[in-house]
């Protein structure tokens, strides 16, 4: 990794307070665009338009989505702008390229009578994670969490009295988060029944050992235990801490051990969570709330959801009008 790599990520982790996770994003965009200039001979300081469309033509004719292409432009206009600003380049030349054009996709959500099934199924379980797993579907359904934002939780987030929970989302940005009644006696069974022998799993474990041992005094200990762990709210079955590749591969096992296959996904229930929130009435600015949106204008896509569920049920309530539209 050469130098104005290494001071433009260190700039993202250390100043914009940029997540690893997205941070590790910039790095393989830059990565690949700085691969794509040796193979061509371009100097990072002689890049210009025809450089850059050559460069994403390459990437799509490989069999990159148009998406992904969207976003190394974004990652190497920031880098770019970057580069300016330290005086390392003289301009940035991507800012008059613009982005592949992308059609819109919208999320999908599942019916309520799905949600259900989904639980109930669940419910029916008699392995030993099943009620780990109710209680992650609940967050997840009844909160609209996403994936990084579930595992990240404490039990110290977790207000069953009041049922209301903590969340850090994106940006360190903190919400409250209110839930149902089934949601906190799902929660509530999985803490005082499941959680209880994880936690003994996980402080078997080799790496809470070696943490603990690094440990200078009885204050250390407490706020290790906390960022390290020991107050994690949710495990995996061997008492590791669980992540978000772990939590969807739990989803997958659900569908297969609930014989439900809707193609269970973090997203895919936070989607049905602010659908059928607003198919309810709720306001807008609500569901920005409880989502955790900065703009409202990504809260705005499930309008469209919201309709299309709608000219849906119409459809089906009326199967002639679906006949007489294909006539047309």
């Amino acid at each position: 990794m050469n130098k104005p790599t290494r001071d433009f990520l260190s700039y993202l982790s250390n100043e914009l307070n940029y997540s690893s996770k997205t941070v590790d994003s910039y790095k393989f965009d830059i990565e690949k665009f700085f691969n794509f200039l040796n193979e061509e001979g371009v100097l990072m300081d002689d890049v210009d338009q025809l450089v850059i469309r050559n460069f994403l033509t390459e990437e799509l004719n490989a069999g990159v989505s148009k998406r992904s292409c969207k976003r190394r432009l974004c990652s190497l206009k920031h880098f770019y702008k970057f580069l300016v600003n330290r005086g390392m380049v003289k301009d940035n030349p991507f800012i008059l390229v613009s982005s592949p054009k992308m059609e819109k996709k919208y999320p999908h959500a599942l019916y309520r009578d799905q949600i259900q099934d989904i639980f109930e199924a669940n419910s029916q379980r008699t392995d030993e994670m099943a009620v780990r797993d109710q209680a992650i579907l609940s967050l997840l359904y009844y909160c609209g969490l996403r994936a990084s934002e579930l595992v990240s939780l404490t039990v110290q987030d977790v207000d069953l009295r009041n049922r209301i929970v903590r969340v850090m989302g994106k940006g360190s940005k903190e919400r409250l988060v209110p839930f149902t009644e089934d949601c906190k006696q799902a929660v509530k069974r999985y803490i005082d029944e499941v959680r209880p022998e994880l936690v003994e799993k996980y402080k078997s474990r080799q790496e809470y050992k070696e943490a603990l041992a690094r440990l200078e005094d009885i204050e250390q200990n407490r706020t290790l235990k906390i960022k390290n762990g020991a107050n994690t709210l949710f495990f995996n079955e061997k008492g590791g801490i669980l992540t978000t590749r772990g939590l969807e591969y739990i989803l997958d096992k659900i569908e297969e051990k609930s014989g439900t296959f809707v193609g269970l996904h973090p997203h895919l229930l936070r989607h049905s969570f602010a659908t059928h929130l607003l198919e309810n009435g709720a306001d807008l600015r609500v569901i920005q709330e409880l989502l955790g949106h900065a703009s409202l204008n990504a809260t705005q896509v499930y309008t469209h959801v919201s309709a299309e569920a709608m000219k849906q049920a119409y459809i089906d309530s009326f199967p002639r009008a679906k006949k007489k539209n294909n006539d047309k």
